[in-house]
């Protein structure tokens, strides 16, 4: 029998003592199942994404799951890097512990059973420390964090500091909206298309917005300048953003309009 370890919610443990494991997890082409790690002498290893799965999140910390699984069982494997490329292998569960259990260095490795785990299957509940484990990627520790938007977690602990302290050239923290209109109101009239595409860029950003201030550059004469209005507004939560999506709606720009259409309509 092969031993495995699922990290998940404690307040999942009682269901989990009771029923086993759902299949909650997304594998490889969209397979659904349940991720776990061999035990391995190395209880750091063997616990190494717990500090990673935290980032996202739990109700009362994390637990550990020990899972049975008998020798025979289709698993795949294989780093998590390789499930983006569809490059994780199938094989049976022991032959899943012997591949991991002989690198040289198993981090960010993780298998995945393509079914629930049954509640005869589940060995024991514990509790686990906090704080082993990686964050972000292996070997992270002393490499500079990236704060661009694919990589940023927002509502992370400390996410905020981390991207005023190091803030991206296209991905923020956004200036103030103050700063951001007197940028508009310096372009002139009717403004510098490149200073108001820049200034929209980083208002798409916001939740909400000064949405007066920047709904005259609807009549801008450069194309360019109108569409960034609308995918700038989209999302805000301002009062009155219908009302200058509807009259971008009816632009004599195909893009203009096709931008309207692509945010009131993202499938």
């Amino acid at each position: 029998m092969a031993m495995f370890v699922h990290l998940t919610s404690a307040a999942n443990a009682p269901r989990i003592r009771r029923s086993g494991i759902r299949a909650a997890g997304h594998g490889q082409g969209g397979a659904r199942g349940v991720y776990c790690f061999p035990v391995l002498p190395s209880y750091t290893l063997t616990h190494q994404w717990l500090r990673e799965l935290a980032r996202f999140g739990s109700r009362g910390g994390l637990v550990a799951v020990h899972v049975r699984l008998d020798d025979g069982t289709d698993v795949l494997t294989g780093h998590y890097g390789d499930r983006a490329r569809e490059k994780q292998v199938a094989v049976r569960a022991a032959e899943a512990v012997r591949r991991i259990a002989a690198l040289d260095d198993p981090r960010g490795w993780e298998v995945f059973v393509p079914r629930a785990i049954r509640p005869g299957e589940v060995h024991r509940v514990r509790a686990a420390p906090q704080v082993a484990g990686w964050r972000y990627v292996p070997q992270a520790h002393g490499v500079r964090p990236c704060t661009c938007f694919g990589c940023q977690v927002r509502g992370g602990y400390g996410a905020r500091r981390l991207r005023e302290r190091l803030p991206h050239p296209l991905d923020g923290p956004p200036p103030p909206a103050r700063v951001l209109l007197a940028r508009i109101a310096a372009a002139g009239e009717p403004g510098d298309p490149v200073v108001l595409r820049e200034a929209l860029h980083w208002f798409g950003m916001r939740r909400r917005g000064p949405l007066p201030e920047v709904a005259r550059l609807a009549e801008h004469p450069d194309p360019g300048v109108r569409e960034d209005l609308v995918w700038a507004v989209a999302r805000w939560s301002t009062p009155g953003v219908d009302a200058v999506l509807d009259a971008l709606a009816d632009d004599p720009h195909p893009d203009v309009r096709e931008a309207v259409e692509a945010v009131r309509d993202p499938s």
